[in-house]
């Protein structure tokens, strides 16, 4: 098992080797599967909305404004601090202290900054939950032959910390943490590992980042969704029309043993 550190220097991808050769003999074929971490191994986008909710009620002791106007200029900062700070709580709560100091024309007392601190405290050390059948789906699919990783994204030292709260990093063959979840994150993945577009499968919850990539460089993707998704991982609609999604996790082996009869 290795975590990767988030950034990596942009790699131009040679062909990557192809499973013609196992389809030549009649052996079953063989994937690697990754699954993302956030809201499909583990719940995690609860506990924003949770802490989100409490932030609405902490500015409202200060200003009298609709939750929706307050949410849009959280959501507008975050966006634009992404690129500084990248995913994640830290990004979360500095955009929660911003969104603050710009709604209260900087009224907001210190000893409210320090309450807003505290939840990231809070965030940063909250016990993982794993989803249901999370075990079991990663069992069934080594059990099969497949080869299997964790992929996410977001700051590294977050994504480390809950990795390992979560008790299942020994599980996985190699656990990947990125700071984005694009076309050229996926290509300089599977070229340091050496894996065809072709044999890759991801699962996860966000369309955005877990499926569209995947598709555009070539591989298989499914979307697993959570009943709760942040607005910035939102896809309306279905661009490319190949989307295939699992009501349930616990569907991904199955379909992965379909692909590789097939």
């Amino acid at each position: 098992m290795r975590i990767a550190p988030p950034f990596r220097p942009v790699l131009a991808a040679p062909d990557m080797p192809s499973s013609a050769a196992s389809h030549a003999s009649g052996t079953s074929r063989r994937f690697v599967v990754a699954i993302d971490g956030d809201d499909t191994l583990w719940h995690n986008e609860t506990l924003f909305q949770d802490t989100h909710e409490e932030f609405r009620r902490l500015l409202a002791k200060h200003v009298d404004k609709p939750d929706a106007e307050i949410d849009e200029k959280l959501l507008s900062i975050q966006r634009r601090n992404l690129a500084i700070y990248g995913y994640g709580i830290k990004c979360f709560i500095l955009s929660m202290i911003e969104t603050a100091i710009e709604i209260t024309d900087e009224r907001i007392p210190a000893s409210d900054i320090k309450i807003l601190l505290d939840f990231g405290r809070k965030m940063l050390t909250h016990p993982v939950a794993l989803i249901d059948g999370v075990l079991e789906v990663i069992a069934a699919l080594k059990a099969d032959g497949h080869t299997v990783w964790l992929v996410t994204k977001g700051d590294l030292f977050d994504q480390e910390a809950k990795i390992a709260r979560s008790g299942i990093a020994d599980l996985f063959q190699h656990i990947e943490i990125v700071s984005e979840k694009d076309e050229a994150s996926y290509r300089r993945l599977l070229f340091r590992q050496g894996v065809a577009a072709e044999d890759f499968i991801m699962a996860g919850n966000s369309v955005r980042s877990d499926v569209l990539p995947v598709l555009a460089i070539g591989g298989h993707a499914f979307h697993v969704p959570y009943h709760v998704t942040w607005a910035h991982e939102l896809i309306h609609a279905d661009p490319s029309g190949e989307i295939v999604m699992l009501e349930d996790l616990r569907e991904l082996p199955g379909k992965v043993r379909e692909m590789a009869a097939g």
